[in-house]
């Protein structure tokens, strides 16, 4: 695996380095965001820890611009502590975020639960509810045949609410269900994928197609007659 870390500090460089060269993955670094988006091209990473804060060419830039034509998975670093900020990165399609002062192993471990979501196989079935349709190999969805652009997560969260569309999951079990048992991921970070899910939804012409049944979970309305 090849991981891509993207920070203009030359020391937290090497950190990062050692850090994920000890847990098995290959590392490449870049400085600043110019040079993030060279290197996605050129080498292909697996995932991207990318910094929010970089000089000029900032994080949630970066990351807005590798979402035109890439679904690499991006964990971002932020020192900030304005909370709209990594919401934000996580709407524009980052898959997680860790906040500095950060444990190298709670950001290992939060890579390994984003590299395994990412290798997680697909099935080829296709779903459909009403006029929705969502096929997870191709990573295509479309409402009324019309194509919704989706992040690796969103797609996620509408492939566990779609298999069972009449039935509500609970917050716990589409959490596992996307990140793993006993990820680490919080809920702010789900509700962010929620929000956009549901965004993308109505754009395409189905409002409110996530409901939430509050104190219970979440399901898929049913299509309208």
């Amino acid at each position: 695996m090849n991981i891509l870390v993207v920070d203009d500090d030359p020391r937290l460089r090497e950190l990062l380095t050692l850090t994920l060269n000890r847990a098995g993955y290959q590392v490449a670094t870049a400085s600043n965001g110019q040079q993030a988006l060279v290197a996605a091209t050129r080498d292909a990473p697996n995932l991207i820890v990318l910094d929010v804060g970089l000089p000029e060419l900032d994080g949630l830039e970066v990351c807005r611009r590798l979402r035109q034509t890439s679904d690499v998975p991006i964990l971002f670093l932020t020192a900030r502590d304005d909370e709209i900020d990594r919401i934000l990165g996580l709407e524009l399609g980052a898959d997680d975020y860790v906040t500095k002062p950060f444990s190298p192993r709670e950001l290992v471990a939060r890579i390994k639960t984003i590299l395994k979501r990412s290798q997680r196989a697909a099935t080829p079935t296709i779903h459909r509810h009403g006029d929705l349709t969502l096929d997870p190999d191709r990573h295509h969805c479309a409402v009324n045949g019309t194509p919704v652009a989706l992040t690796r997560t969103e797609a996620q969260i509408l492939h566990a609410l779609i298999q069972r569309p009449d039935h509500v999951i609970t917050r716990s079990q589409l959490t596992d269900a996307i990140y793993g048992t006993g990820s680490p991921v919080s809920d702010r970070t789900l509700d962010s994928h929620l929000r956009n899910l549901r965004r993308k939804l109505a754009e395409a012409g189905w409002s409110d197609g996530v409901e939430t049944v509050h104190g219970v979970g979440l399901r898929l309305r049913p299509w309208p007659a």
